[in-house]
C-alpha cells in the first residue's frame, strides 16, 4: 500500500483534488472529518477540548461550536493548545484506518487529506505528500463563496487561519508533487492524472517488495 497525505492551504482546492484521486481509484480520508467525529460527545477528545477551553464554546445541544472554538483559540494564542489535544488522536485514527485499507488490498494507495500535515507532524508518516496551490486572491475569493460571506471579512479569516498554519512554500519543500489549482479544473484534472500514474507504479513497486 502507498500512504499519501494531501495537503494545502486555506481554500485552496484540497477536497476536489482529493475527490479527483478517488474518481481514479483512490481511498481518501479526510482530517477534519477524524477530528470532527473525535470532537463529539462522550468521546475523549471532546472531555478534554471542553476541560481546556470551557462550556462557552458549547451549543445548546452540548455539542462543540466549531467557529467559537475557533475563537476561543486562534486569537489567544491557544492554537498550539488545542493542536496538542486533538492531533495524537487524529494520527492515531488516519494509521488505523490506512493499516484497515491495506489488509483489504496490499495495492492500495490510501490519501488522507489534511491543512496540518507538517503542524501535526504526521507528514513523516507517508510515503508521498502532495501540495495543493492556488494564489491568495483565489483562496480568499473561494472561501468567501464557499461560506456565503463579504469578501473583507473572508480576507481576515483567511489569514487569520493561515497564521496558524506552514507556509505553502514550507509545504512544497516537503512534498514530492505540487498541483497548481489555480486554473480551470480541466487542468487541475490533468496534473491529478500524472501523478495518480506516478502513484500506481509505486504502490505496485511497494506491494512487490513486501
Amino acid at each position: 500500500m502507498l500512504k499519501v497525505g494531501l495537503t494545502g492551504g486555506v481554500a485552496c482546492g484540497k477536497t476536489t483534488v482529493g475527490e479527483m484521486f478517488v474518481s481514479l481509484g483512490a481511498h481518501l480520508a479526510l482530517a477534519d472529518k477524524i477530528a470532527h467525529d473525535l470532537m463529539q460527545p462522550a468521546q475523549e477528545v471532546y472531555k478534554k477540548v471542553v476541560a481546556a477551553f470551557g462550556d462557552q464554546i458549547l451549543n445548546e445541544d452540548g455539542t462543540i461550536n466549531r467557529p467559537s472554538l475557533a475563537n476561543a483559540a486562534f486569537p489567544t494564542g491557544r492554537i498550539t493548545e488545542l493542536n496538542a489535544i486533538v492531533h495524537p488522536p487524529v494520527i492515531d485514527a488516519q494509521e488505523e484506518w490506512m493499516r484497515s485499507i491495506f489488509r483489504q488490498d496490499p495495492k492500495a494507495i490510501a490519501i488522507v487529506e489534511a491543512a496540518l500535515l507538517l503542524e501535526s507532524g504526521s507528514w513523516q508518516h507517508f510515503d508521498r505528500l502532495i501540495t495543493v496551490t492556488c494564489s491568495p486572491d483565489q483562496k480568499i475569493e473561494r472561501f468567501a463563496r464557499r461560506h456565503d460571506m463579504p469578501l473583507e471579512i473572508a480576507r481576515d479569516e483567511v489569514n487569520r487561519r493561515q497564521k496558524a498554519q506552514a507556509s505553502d512554500a514550507d509545504k512544497q519543500r516537503v512534498s514530492q508533487y505540487v498541483i497548481d489549482n489555480s486554473g480551470s479544473l480541466d487542468r487541475t484534472r490533468e496534473q491529478v492524472s500524472r501523478i495518480w500514474i506516478e502513484l500506481k507504479k509505486l504502490s505496485l513497486q511497494k506491494a512487490f517488495s513486501c
